[in-house]
Formats: structure tokens, sequence, C-alpha cells
């Protein structure tokens, strides 16, 4: 049944290479085994979610709960219809991308530049060069953690910039995308932002992806650059000289290092602009006695 390991290092498996142990961490083999997971779960049991680890960072408490892991197993990709795709949790956004331009599509191509799977994208409607996930979703299917499956439509869900709110304790398990047939070259654009992406962001480091959301009329790279703070460390987090809205771990950074940096950012850009960024990582699990200053 799937893969299970107890007191898992979290660490393994963020982007950030930071983090605590889960007291439980399941990599299920199909839907129908996590269908049977869930429901044999406590009620009472955290459950959290997570793909690639890229919009992610675990506390060095841990977590007392359980980890649901996507990625890698939850795979499934397939063209439904001419311009419809179906894609579990899994998939990785930029495999979803290529796969969109390869049957000729548009619309999907912004998630090549986003770091995570399937599943994030749809749980905080992530973007990229001014694309958003859900306005191209027709459908999307979700579990509950008793394991009864629904198959949801974007009208029941409250969508806004990296925000979804929807039925609780129910969680994406695939996307229905419905796109366009392309008139250009889709396979050049991705391309093309790719490119951008690895010319502008520290790709290759230990980071989460952008850190906090843009504000309203502004950016937060370029809000935290005017603050002085590229290249401010502590510990073993830095803000990224390439790009103010990361944050890398230089090695050795505990999950401690790497909040605290995000306060103190939030901070001066608050003192300095009198704007309050709002950060778009999931923080969760347990913080160590005296870790946490921010």
């Amino acid at each position: 049944m799937g893969e299970l390991r107890i007191s898992e290092p979290m660490s393994r498996h963020t982007s950030w290479r930071a983090g605590g142990m889960a007291k439980r961490f399941f990599k299920p083999d199909s839907i129908e085994e996590l269908a049977l997971f869930l429901a044999q779960t406590p009620v009472d049991e955290e459950i959290v979610w997570m793909g690639l680890g890229s919009n992610l960072l675990v506390r060095d408490g841990g977590i007392n709960g359980a980890v649901i892991c996507t990625s890698g197993v939850l795979g499934k990709l397939a063209l439904l219809e001419s311009d419809l795709i179906r894609a579990e949790a899994g998939v990785p956004c930029a495999k979803l991308a290529r796969f969109s331009v390869r049957f000729g599509l548009t619309g999907a191509e912004f998630l090549i530049g986003i770091p995570g799977t399937t599943g994030g994208a749809l749980a905080m409607n992530a973007g990229a060069f001014g694309g958003e996930t859900w306005p191209v979703i027709e459908t999307v299917e979700t579990m509950d953690r008793h394991g009864q499956r629904y198959l949801r439509t974007p009208e029941e869900y409250k969508i806004a910039y990296r925000s979804v709110e929807g039925p609780v304790d129910e969680w994406f398990i695939a996307g229905h995308f419905r796109l366009k047939i392309a008139r250009e070259d889709g396979l050049a654009r991705t391309k093309a932002l790719l490119e951008k992406r690895n010319e502008t962001q520290p790709t290759g480091q230990a980071s989460c992806g952008s850190v906090f959301r843009n504000p309203a009329g502004d950016y937060a790279g370029r809000l935290i650059e005017v603050s002085g703070l590229k290249g401010y460390a502590l510990g073993g987090a830095v803000v990224s000289e390439k790009h103010a809205n990361f944050i890398i771990n230089s090695g050795g950074a505990s999950a401690a290092d790497i909040e605290n940096l995000i306060h103190h950012v939030m901070t001066c850009v608050e003192m300095a602009h009198g704007i309050r960024l709002v950060p778009e990582v999931h923080i969760v699990g347990d913080a160590l006695e005296g870790g946490l200053q921010g």
C-alpha cells in the first residue's frame, strides 16, 4: 500500500532543504490507495499535502501528523478532448505546460515558470508571466478526509490572487484544463518563458520560488530591493542577489533562519514603504522552543 515512512525528515523533500520531521509520510501508489489511507486516518490528525515541496516551509519542530506527498505518484496526464487536459495532482506544472503545447494548445504556457505541481497550483491559484491557473480550469476532482471523491466547478470556490477557498477538509487530486487551439508556435513561447525565468530567477539554488505575493500595482521583489535587502542574511538564509523575492538556503539554514528572515523583510518593507508584504509560501509545523524570533 504505497510508501509509508515514520519520523521522516522533511528537509529531504522541501526545495529549501530545511525543516523537522513528519510523524507520518505517505506516498500513495494510486488515487484508490490515497482514499483508503485517508479513510483510515484519525479525524483529529493533522494532514499536510505536498507536491515538489517548492512552496512549503516546515518548521524545525516538524509536523505532528501525516504528510501526503503526490509528487511522482499521482502523475497521470491525458488529453480528454481536443482542447481538454486532465492532470493529476502530482504532475509537475512544467510537464503540463509542455504537454499542452505538444498537442497544439495554448493557455497553459505560463505553468513552465512554476516550480511546483498541479495540486499546488490549484490550491493557491499559482501564476507566472501574467497567467493564472483557475481561468483555464473547467472542473476539479477532489477528495475529503474520508476518501470520498467529488467533481466540482470553479463556481464552488472563492478564487482570488494566490488564494482559493472551497470546501473544508477537501483536497485537489486532479484538474481539467480547458485550453485553446494555438495559432502560433507554443513550444517557442514556452522556451522563451523558461529562458526568461532562468535569466531573472535563482534557479538551481535551494529556494521555494517567490516568497511574497505582489502587492496591488507593484512588485514584492522591487520593494525588497529598494529597501536595501538584497544579500541580507540571517544564519544560512539569504535574500537572493539575483531576485529579491527569493530567499536562498546558502547552506545549513534552519527553518527558523528562513522564517526569521521572512519576518525581517516584511518589517523592513513596511517601515520603508508602508506596505505589508503577504507571504505566499505555506508555513507549517511546530517551531522549536526559542527558534522563531519574528
